[in-house]
């Protein structure tokens, strides 16, 4: 290990604690440590939302997933932009409008039942610990790398750390260093992109050209089909990354530190734009490792790829542009992961503890003491799945998360703001069937089994035949939502539906005897 590694790692781990300090100043109330006070522009807001989706997954795994895979890498990228749409025209400003928290406020604004709380939190608590395991599995190759340390030693490292980070600054720090460590992130690839189109003499089409003559797949490593075989595969991996964004727990309470829908609309107008531009790089960054550094030596250090932006960024700078890159992915993991659990930590402080098991009633260090509990128990839970998952791109292995986001969370956010018949029944039966469906459809998979030694965590021929469910999944999550409204539609018809107040709220913001009066 160099001293320029470890000049950056010190460097990044001091802005951290700093930040941190600083926040922990100002992080005196439930609502500070929750959603930073709802006090951030919007772009304030776009950038944190940035440092969100420019996670291990992102700059890490999809740059590993082009350098080995080629043009299958786009069925992880594209979606994804395209998901941005869906969460500015049906899910940000409404959200902002109904919720207050958590995902379990906005729910429960139209069905003010505890079974629903109970349910969305446990769904936030579980997509939650699923999204953290490709983060976590990119620390652990990260520092392996970096350190020569075991991998499963890195990952606990990382888990301490990012756990202290979140005891002490919540989410007024986990914002921040979100903001930072975008345009740090932006900045690193824009650099990186430069130095490796030099190498092209900035021939961009020459670059495709190039890489067709850098692996044993010849010509074919620009067609699809290299990792996914069937198109089957690629379809239902799209969905899950189109609709999955938008019900993704750590994103959607991003829209709750900004103080109104329209700050929260503008926001992802700013993520797009960035996202945009950062995804194009990051086409050519993975193609160009694939040239460059060769995928012998990416794999070698890592099976999934992984490590192929600190491999590239080695080759094309040397030690400091190495450190450099490591040191902001490693404050890029630092930062989601600190993200994620505060959302999962929230939704059992909160929803759980203070709204089901105090009546509301729990006092402001109560539900302190509680979040940080429930934050070191989800931390806890995530290591120690992470362990066995070293073998996996972590791009992919987010998107099992945004898949179980898009089989759970979105048919009941979507239903609950625009099907005026949609009741309780079936908001309990939507989420805890696309919930418990996507992990079963999962486990009998080809994740999970393979015939092949070393290829999944069993050995064995899977039941389920797509490593991404979201074909079936997503649509049992819509069907059960309204099978369980057909089922819970005699007792609903007893109740007042609050379904006209919920419509002019979620798009006007305000109560709808204001609107009337206005």
């Amino acid at each position: 290990m160099s001293i320029s590694v470890i000049i950056m790692f010190a460097a990044i781990t001091v802005m951290t604690l700093f930040i941190t300090y600083y926040a922990s100043k100002r992080t005196k109330t439930a609502g500070s440590f929750y959603t930073a006070g709802g006090a951030l522009t919007a772009r304030q807001n776009g950038l944190a939302l940035a440092g969100d989706f420019m996670s291990a997954s992102t700059f890490l795994g999809l740059i590993g997933a082009f350098s080995l895979t080629g043009y299958d890498g786009f069925f992880l990228m594209y979606p994804a932009l395209i998901s941005f749409l869906v969460i500015l025209f049906l899910v940000a400003e409404p959200l902002r409008n109904l919720g207050k928290y958590t995902l379990g406020d906005m729910i429960t604004a139209r069905y003010r039942y505890k079974q629903v709380r109970g349910v969305t939190a446990i769904n936030t608590i579980v997509i939650s610990v699923f999204y953290m395991l490709g983060q976590l599995v990119a620390a652990g190759a990260l520092f392996k790398l970096l350190l020569g340390i075991p991998y499963n030693v890195s990952v606990i490292f990382v888990g301490i750390a990012m756990l202290l980070f979140v005891l002490f600054g919540g989410m007024t720090a986990t914002s921040w260093v979100q903001i930072i460590k975008a345009i740090l992130l932006i900045g690193g690839t824009f650099i990186l992109f430069i130095l490796a189109m030099m190498k092209f003499n900035f021939n961009f089409i020459g670059v495709f050209s190039e890489v067709k003559t850098a692996t044993t797949f010849g010509a074919d490593f620009l067609n699809p089909g290299i990792k996914y075989k069937s198109s089957l595969e690629g379809i239902s991996l799209t969905l899950g990354l189109l609709l999955g964004t938008a019900g993704l727990p750590h994103v959607l309470v991003r829209f709750l530190t900004v103080p109104d829908g329209k700050t929260a609309r503008k926001s992802v107008i700013w993520l797009m734009w960035l996202m945009g531009l950062f995804h194009v790089m990051v086409i050519f960054l993975g193609l160009a490792a694939t040239k460059l550094v060769g995928t012998g030596k990416i794999i070698e250090a890592n099976p999934a790829g992984n490590m192929a932006a600190p491999l590239l960024a080695q080759y094309l700078g040397g030690g400091f542009m190495f450190a450099f890159v490591s040191a902001v992915s490693f404050a890029t993991i630092l930062a989601v992961v600190a993200g994620i659990v505060i959302t999962g930590a929230t939704a059992f402080s909160h929803d759980l503890y203070n709204e089901i098991f105090k009546n509301g009633k729990a006092t402001e260090k109560q539900q302190m003491t509680m979040v940080r509990i429930a934050s070191i128990v989800i931390t806890i839970i995530a290591l120690v799945f992470s362990l066995f998952l070293q073998q996996f791109n972590v791009a992919f292995l987010s998107t099992l998360a945004m898949t179980l986001a898009a089989s759970s969370n979105l048919p009941v956010i979507l239903l609950t703001i625009y099907w005026r018949k949609f009741n309780k029944t079936g908001a309990i039966t939507g989420m805890l069937v696309g919930l418990i469906g996507t992990i079963l459809l999962v486990v009998i998979g080809p994740n999970f089994w393979s015939p092949v030694q070393g290829q999944a965590i069993f050995v064995g021929n899977p039941i389920f035949p797509l490593a991404s469910p979201g074909i079936v999944s997503i649509p049992l999550g819509f069907i059960a939502c309204y099978v369980g409204t057909l089922i819970g539609n005699r007792q609903a018809i007893k109740e007042p539906s609050n379904f006209d107040e919920i419509l002019v709220k979620t798009q006007t913001g305000s109560d709808i005897g204001k609107v009337l009066n206005h």
